[in-house]
C-alpha cells in the first residue's frame, strides 16, 4: 500500500479527466493507498498557458478540425521536438512544481503527458524520487507522450508497446492494460431491465449518441440522418450538461425526427452512462479512447462518425481492423449503413464477439495492481 498518490492529468478534452477519476476510483476501493489526491494540473500553470493549453484546443476541435489532424501528425516525431517543449512547460508551471514539493507522494500516475514531462525532468534533475506511471490515454502513443525518467509506461494495445519498444522504451518498463475506465463498466448489467429502468421499449434496436461532443448543428443533421433508419429503432442522444441542446433536441424530435419506425429521447447529464450503455446495441459517434473503451466493455459495437483528425482516426482505425466498428463518412447514409448491419445477423454477432474479445472492462484494476508491486 502507498501512503500518497497523486494522480495527475490536464483538462485537455474529458478523456484524461476520466481516465483520472478510474484510477482514483479503484484505489480507493482496492484500499491502494492511504490518502489519493486526483489533480488537474492545468489549475497550477499561469491563467493564459492553462487558457491556450486547454480552451485553443477545444476551439481546433469546433472550429479548425482540420488544423488539429496536421499538428498532431507534424509533432509525432519521437524525441525531435522535447527540449522546446520542454522548456515551454517548465516556464509556466513552477506552481506545480511547487506542489509535487510540498505533497511529496510516494507515487505520482499520470493520464496526460504534460505532468509526466515535468516530474521526468525533476527525476533527471535528482529534485523527484518518487515513482512515476504514464498512463497513455488513447489507443496510439503520440511522441508528446514520451520522457526518459519513469517507472511504468500502461498503453492499450500489443501493437501500441511494440511501437514504443522500437523507439527506445526497454519492453520490461510497458503494460499493456487497456485504457483506465470506471470499475462500473466491468459490471454485467440485464440489458432488458436496464431498457425498463430508462422507458425504453425492450425489443427494438437501441441506439446511444453522443451528442454532447458535436457541435449543434452537427448533432442535428446526425439525428436526421438516423429518422431515415428502416430498422424499427430508438435514439438515445446524451447531451451532457448542455440543457440548451436537450431543449433543441427535445422540440426537434417532437416535430420532425418522430416516425413510425424511429423515435429519439434526449437525456441531459448523467452519472448512469454504463447502464445507458448496458441497454444500447450500438454507439454512434466520435471515437475517442475513454468512450471507445467503455463501449467495448459494454459490448457495443462503435459507429464512427466525423472523428477529431490526429488521435480519433486513428482509434478509429483500430476499430475497424478488429471489426468492432463500421464508419460513416457521408452523413446522408447513415441509416442506410446501420440497416445493412443490423439485418446481416451473421456479421453483427461476429461484430459482437469481436467487440467482447477486444474489451479491457478490468483495465484499471490491473494498472493499479501493476503500480503497486513497484
Amino acid at each position: 500500500m502507498f501512503k500518497k498518490v497523486l494522480i495527475l492529468s490536464a483538462a485537455v478534452g474529458a478523456g484524461h479527466l476520466r481516465a483520472a477519476e478510474a484510477l482514483e476510483k479503484t484505489f480507493k476501493q482496492m484500499n491502494a493507498a492511504t490518502e489519493v489526491k486526483n489533480i488537474d494540473v492545468l489549475n497550477y500553470t499561469n491563467p493564459l498557458f492553462r487558457r491556450l493549453y486547454g480552451k485553443a484546443y477545444l476551439d481546433m476541435v469546433n472550429t479548425m478540425p482540420e488544423i488539429l489532424g496536421w499538428m498532431y501528425d507534424s509533432l509525432d516525431k519521437p524525441w525531435e521536438n522535447e527540449r522546446r517543449r520542454l522548456a515551454l512547460d517548465r516556464l509556466n508551471t513552477h506552481p506545480f512544481i511547487n506542489l509535487l514539493k510540498k505533497e511529496k507522494p510516494d507515487l505520482a500516475v499520470c493520464t496526460h503527458f504534460l505532468p509526466s514531462e515535468i516530474i521526468s525532468w525533476l527525476k533527471a534533475k535528482g529534485k523527484a524520487d518518487f515513482p512515476l506511471g504514464v498512463v497513455v490515454t488513447d489507443f496510439d502513443a503520440h511522441a508528446m507522450w514520451l520522457c526518459h525518467n519513469y517507472e511504468q509506461y500502461f498503453v492499450a494495445l500489443d501493437e501500441t508497446k511494440i511501437h514504443l519498444t522500437k523507439i527506445g522504451i526497454p519492453a520490461d518498463k510497458i503494460t499493456v492494460t487497456g485504457i483506465p475506465i470506471d470499475p462500473l463498466f466491468a459490471e454485467s448489467k440485464d440489458k432488458t431491465a436496464m431498457r425498463e429502468k430508462f422507458g425504453l421499449e425492450k425489443d427494438k434496436l437501441t441506439i446511444l449518441v453522443s451528442a454532447g461532443g458535436f457541435g449543434v448543428g452537427n448533432v442535428e443533421h446526425l439525428l436526421e440522418a438516423l429518422s431515415d433508419l428502416q430498422t424499427p429503432s430508438q435514439i438515445v442522444a446524451i447531451c451532457g450538461r448542455n440543457e440548451e441542446l436537450k431543449t433543441k433536441l427535445e422540440k426537434l424530435a417532437r416535430e420532425k425526427l418522430n416516425n413510425e419506425r424511429a423515435t429519439f429521447k434526449p437525456i441531459g447529464f448523467t452519472r448512469e452512462m454504463d447502464e445507458y450503455m448496458s441497454a444500447a446495441d450500438l454507439i454512434v459517434g466520435k471515437p475517442g479512447g475513454l468512450t471507445t473503451s467503455e463501449a467495448m466493455a459494454k459490448g457495443l459495437i462503435f459507429v464512427v462518425v466525423n472523428p477529431i483528425p490526429g488521435q480519433e482516426e486513428r482509434n478509429s482505425d483500430h476499430l475497424l481492423e478488429k471489426g468492432c466498428a463500421i464508419k460513416c463518412n457521408n452523413l446522408p447514409v447513415l441509416a442506410y449503413k446501420i440497416d445493412a448491419l443490423v439485418n446481416n445477423k451473421t456479421r453483427f454477432d461476429a461484430m459482437k464477439e469481436n467487440v467482447r474479445k477486444f474489451a479491457r472492462p478490468d483495465s484499471s484494476r490491473q494498472i493499479v495492481e501493476k503500480l503497486l508491486t513497484l
